[in-house]
């Protein structure tokens, strides 16, 4: 199997680190507190806030096990320095690219899945945009297959 490894800059990182301190020393007694308060109403069975309650404590011990698992195996970038002294396409790198038949270029950073974010330009590595322009060079041209069909890019600048 596989290992996929999960790219974060050092801001996301330490506001992961910041979620999982508050959902585990905060939210977990808030979560415990509503729990016991809708025990003592009676018929567990019937009681729709106790179960209320167990959902609510099942999705935030997922969230904490995920982040916890996250942040154990993240590889923390540099988002500055990518790209800049390879001269290749890194997690980190700003790219910008002209599709053909264009005219406009389009500027996109590369990022873990964490942080992929399309309204702010930045495309997850493991897209099919993110994994083809890793690890290429400026003037480098690339292939990405899409449901309309192949689109072809050239990489005009990394920074």
């Amino acid at each position: 199997m596989a290992e996929n490894k999960e790219y974060l800059t050092k801001e996301k990182f330490v506001q992961l680190t910041e979620e999982l301190e508050h959902l585990r020393n905060t939210k977990r007694k808030e979560v415990a507190e509503e729990l016991e308060y809708a025990k003592q109403l009676g018929d567990l069975s019937e009681n729709a806030e106790y179960h209320q309650a167990r959902e609510e404590q099942a999705m935030l011990e997922d969230r904490i096990s995920k982040l916890d698992t996250l942040l154990k195996g993240a590889t923390i970038v540099d988002a500055d320095a990518a790209g800049k002294q390879s001269g290749v396409v890194t997690v980190g790198s700003k790219v910008e690219l002209r599709r053909e038949g264009k005219k406009e270029n389009i500027d996109y950073t590369v990022v873990g899945s964490e942080e992929a974010d399309m309204l702010a330009r930045k495309i997850s590595a493991s897209s099919p945009l993110g994994a083809a322009v890793l690890g290429k060079k400026k003037g480098e041209s690339i292939s990405v297959k899409t449901p309309s069909g192949d689109v072809a890019y050239t990489i005009v600048k990394i920074s």
